[in-house]
């Protein structure tokens, strides 16, 4: 997570913004596009078998297109796998 939050640091230019999100990115200001998409992957996380057809269709609804909620479900997906794997493997706690 900390290391998500230092990109995002850096594509922004904005620390504070960056740590807000990284808190609890229910309690910053976001387009309706983005918190749908934060909900959606918070979803996909959690317990993708939550999603249900009027869920893609929230995403839609906001602008986003199949190809665009493919995008997110696989770059989420993508990330729940490597940060799975480095907390499997102790990555990060410092670990021999």
């Amino acid at each position: 997570m900390e290391s998500h939050a230092e990109f995002l640091r850096l594509i922004t230019l904005d620390r504070d913004y960056a740590q807000a999100l990284r808190r609890d990115w229910r309690s910053v200001d976001l387009s309706a596009a983005d918190r749908a998409m934060l909900e959606y992957t918070e979803m996909i996380t959690k317990d993708p078998r939550q999603v249900q057809p009027a869920t893609l269709d929230g995403l839609r609804a906001v602008g986003f297109s199949d190809v665009g909620i493919l995008q997110i479900t696989m770059i989420a997906s993508w990330f729940n796998y490597i940060n799975r794997m480095a907390d499997a493997l102790g990555v990060g706690r410092g670990d021999p």
